[in-house]
């Protein structure tokens, strides 16, 4: 499969897990969480999808088009590791959903770095809340769900959170 091949199915897979889990969620309150703005394609589809839901995104340093950025009270600018614990005072409660868009060309530091957020993220969601990843998150509270028809295994995940 070409590069681009990839990349396509990878994105239909992200499309389509975010569908699910908002619908999943429609009945849930709480905040949203962008893990990795990128160039922001992902956080406008999330406005579209959640247009009534504050949504808070967490990215090391802005690089996303004008039209795809948040607004500086919904931006924490930093290393995840020091924005996302510090980030419950600044939500307005448990987050009902979690996209987690985070790797990178580096195996090694994207699989530190997904180990690290699966033991970090849950203080931050709701009971019933969903995670959708583009790495694979393993954590007791984190229940693996099944993807959409006709998304393939491992191109991306999801999982309900359920609370101890």
């Amino acid at each position: 499969m070409s590069r681009l091949d990839s990349f396509i199915r990878r994105l239909e897979a992200q499309r389509a897990c975010l569908e699910l889990a908002a619908a999943r969620i429609a009945d849930l309150p709480g905040p949203v969480l962008e893990l990795g703005l990128g160039n922001g394609r992902t956080y406008d589809h999330l406005r579209e999808l959640l247009p009534a839901r504050e949504i808070f995104v967490f990215e090391r340093e802005m690089r996303a088009h004008p039209s795809a950025r948040p607004d500086p009270r919904h931006l924490l600018l930093g290393d995840f590791h020091d924005t996302l614990p510090a980030a419950g005072h600044r939500l307005p409660g448990k987050a009902a959903l979690a996209h987690a868009d985070i790797g990178s060309g580096d195996r090694e530091a994207t699989a530190g770095l997904a180990r690290w957020l699966a033991g970090a993220l849950p203080a931050l969601l709701c009971a019933g809340a969903w995670v959708v990843a583009d790495q694979p998150l393993q954590h007791r509270s984190l229940m693996s769900q099944p993807l959409p028809e006709g998304i393939i295994a491992n191109r991306y995940f999801l999982y309900c959170h359920r609370a101890s």
